[in-house]
């Protein structure tokens, strides 16, 4: 669909010639029309998908076409983070361009006071748009250096990477200043319990937009090692002992294992830095910057930064803990093969997450490959394609050399096709 066969204000179309936009993706085509009626909108779309334009552009549409208050702020967009603040804000000053009577100012913490008066001046003399990450925005309220009373639109961006830092009590207070009456727009990149809850809280018979999750890239080898949780280490151990690592993303399920497995790591010898929403703003910035110049080989992480980091040269992705949703699966992995670029993506299953390694297998219509667990680490479970039943999650004597049929690399392995053992 062309941004022409859409509503949009003359001024804000102008923007989108200047900047060379013509056809509108599939967040847009199907989220603008809806905003643009005054419906509250649930978007489910990953990142890259245009879902930034496709709440911009019918605001700021609404915004130009008049009858809101000069001297007030008429839309709030909650960001999880500075750095996705900021782009927002830019991506605005694009959009706006030709509406100089539109203005804006993004708010977030990590900065000294003098940033912070600038901040309460802004909104203090109608900013028309505020883009605040949540914990700055509740110091303004608390300190009344703003006013939500007349917003009209309140935006939530990558809701669930808010709900993921412990968001969703400050974004609940925020709400709660709005008054009865404004429009609410909520995007995620995932739909978990905890963001279906929030949405039923805040939004009000919205018009659901979802698009298909689209599979990972072609050019990024994925594989998968079956492994007891004790064996994770030793794998990701030798792993860098065979290729010193680089440009290396470790994905683990909850900030206190991401800072023990972390200090592993780094005690073996290895330049890592832990990522987690524990830390602040200013110590984020900072192991982002020592990553993204290459001071940091390996950066290890929960899931703020699944869809949160923007750097195309990651060479390997590993899953330490499987994620529990496919679409988790998805973000993280897409971390890299980006530009163009190959990449490698590799997931480490224990036996209690077999169940969700599948579900992904599932998602993606393929088996993914699995490689082999070094004889020395010991034992390691058995991965069925399919579920089985009780006690058949570790493989036992006798039992394993059969199930190993299943896999190619297995099968090589056999006594007589290569002369060595099966793993026990």
């Amino acid at each position: 669909m062309d941004f022409y066969d859409l509503d949009l204000n003359d001024y804000v179309l102008d923007a989108l010639d200047d900047m060379n936009f013509t056809d509108t993706t599939p967040i847009q085509e199907h989220a603008i029309p809806p905003i643009l009626e005054g419906r509250d909108v649930m978007g489910v779309a990953q990142t890259g998908t245009g879902k930034t334009a496709a709440y911009l552009l019918p605001v700021l549409s609404k915004l130009a076409d008049g009858g809101y208050p000069e001297d007030a702020i008429n839309c709030v967009i909650m960001s999880p983070t500075r750095e996705l603040a900021q782009q927002i804000d830019s991506a605005l000053q694009g959009f706006a361009y030709h509406l100089p009577g539109v203005s804006s100012v993004a708010v977030y913490g990590g900065n000294d006071g003098i940033r912070y008066e600038q901040e309460k001046r802004a909104m203090q003399s109608g900013a028309d748009v505020v883009i605040a990450t949540p914990g700055r925005l509740i110091s303004h309220l608390s300190l009344a250096s703003i006013d939500l009373s007349r917003v009209s639109f309140f935006i939530l961006d990558e809701a669930d990477r808010m709900l993921d830092m412990g968001f969703c009590d400050d974004i609940l207070l925020i709400a709660k200043a709005l008054p009865e009456k404004h429009q609410t727009i909520m995007f995620s990149a995932t739909m978990p319990g905890d963001i279906l809850s929030l949405a039923h809280s805040i939004l009000r018979n919205p018009v659901e937009v979802k698009l298909a999750v689209s599979k990972p890239a072609d050019n990024i080898r994925q594989s998968a090692c079956i492994c007891y949780e004790t064996q994770k280490l030793l794998v990701v151990k030798r792993m860098f002992e065979q290729e010193p690592p680089h440009r290396v993303i470790i994905f683990v399920g909850s900030k206190k294992k991401t800072k023990e497995l972390a200090i592993s790591i780094i005690r073996a010898g290895y330049n890592a830095r832990a990522m987690h929403s524990d830390l602040s703003q200013a110590e984020r910035d900072e192991v982002m910057y020592g990553f993204r110049s290459g001071k940091i080989d390996i950066l290890v992480a929960t899931d703020i930064v699944a869809r949160g980091i923007d750097i195309d040269d990651i060479a390997l992705v590993i899953n330490f803990d499987v994620p529990r949703d496919e679409e988790d699966y998805v973000h993280r992995i897409g971390r890299t093969a980006r530009a163009g670029r190959g990449g490698r993506a590799l997931t480490l299953v224990n036996d209690k997450d077999m169940i969700y390694f599948r579900q992904i297998e599932r998602f993606l219509g393929k088996e993914i490959e699995k490689e082999q667990v070094p004889e020395e680490f010991g034992e390691t479970p058995v991965y069925h394609s399919r579920a089985r039943g009780k006690g058949q999650g570790a493989r036992g004597k006798g039992q394993g050399a059969r199930d190993k049929r299943n896999y190619k690399h297995y099968h090589n392995r056999r006594k007589g096709k290569n002369g060595t053992k099966p793993n026990k």
